[in-house]
C-alpha cells in the first residue's frame, strides 16, 4: 500500500483551507493574515519587553518607513509594503541563515503565497523593480532600528549587517512591542485604510 502524501494545507481560523503548495487567492483572508502575523515573533523572540516583537508590528513599521522614503507613493505600493511579509502568517519568520540552509524550495513557497496574496488584494504578482527596491530599503532600515532598539545589537553591528540609515528617516522612531491583539487590530485598520485609498 503506497504511503499517504504528507498534508500540505492548513486550516485557517476563518475556516479556509489554504494549500501551501498551490495557494489560491480565494483562500486568503486579511483576518487570517493579521492574526497569524500578530503571533509570529521576529528575531526568534530574542527581543526586550513583555511582548514578542511580531511580524505584524514589523510590517506596520516597514509601511511607515516606505512612506517616509517615498512620500508621494501610490496607496497600492504602500499596501504592498504592508503585505511584504504576509506569507509568514503560515510559514513563520525564518531568520536569514535558516532560509539559506533550506535553499530555493523556501523561496518558491514564499513567492507562490505572495502572488496569491497580491492577487487577492488587487496588487500585481510582480511589483515594479523600483517599488520592490524601496520596500527592501524600508525593510533594512526597520531591521536596523529593531536590532539597535530591542534586539541587543550594538550600533556598529547593526551598521555592519543592515547599513547605517539616513538619520532623518529614523530620528523619531521608537519601537515598542505591543500585545498581539492590539497589533492585530492596528494591522487590520491600516490595511482597511490603504484598501480604501486604493479604491478611491
Amino acid at each position: 500500500m503506497p504511503a499517504k502524501p504528507p498534508r500540505a494545507w492548513q486550516r485557517m481560523l476563518s475556516g479556509r483551507r489554504l494549500d501551501l503548495l498551490d495557494p489560491t487567492p480565494v483562500d486568503i483572508e486579511i483576518e487570517d493574515i493579521a492574526h497569524g502575523l500578530a503571533f509570529v515573533a521576529r528575531w526568534n523572540g530574542q527581543t526586550v519587553g513583555d511582548w514578542p516583537y511580531s511580524v505584524a508590528e514589523h510590517s506596520l513599521l516597514v509601511e511607515d518607513l516606505f512612506g517616509r522614503i517615498m512620500p508621494r507613493a501610490d496607496a497600492r505600493w504602500r499596501l504592498a509594503a504592508l503585505l511584504h511579509d504576509a506569507p509568514e502568517y503560515v510559514i513563520g519568520d525564518m531568520i536569514s541563515p535558516v532560509k539559506a540552509a533550506v535553499g530555493p524550495d523556501y523561496g518558491g513557497l514564499e513567492r507562490r503565497l505572495a502572488a496569491a496574496i497580491h492577487i487577492r488584494f488587487g496588487l500585481p504578482t510582480e511589483l515594479p523593480v523600483t517599488v520592490k527596491r524601496k520596500i527592501k530599503a524600508a525593510d533594512r532600515i526597520s531591521a536596523w532600528a529593531e536590532a539597535t532598539q530591542i534586539a541587543g545589537f550594538s550600533r556598529a553591528e547593526a551598521d555592519r549587517f543592515f547599513g547605517a540609515p539616513d538619520p532623518a528617516i529614523v530620528q523619531d522612531l521608537t519601537i515598542r512591542p505591543r500585545a498581539p491583539a492590539e497589533v492585530r487590530e492596528a494591522f487590520l485598520a491600516r490595511h482597511a485604510e490603504l484598501l480604501a485609498a486604493c479604491a478611491g
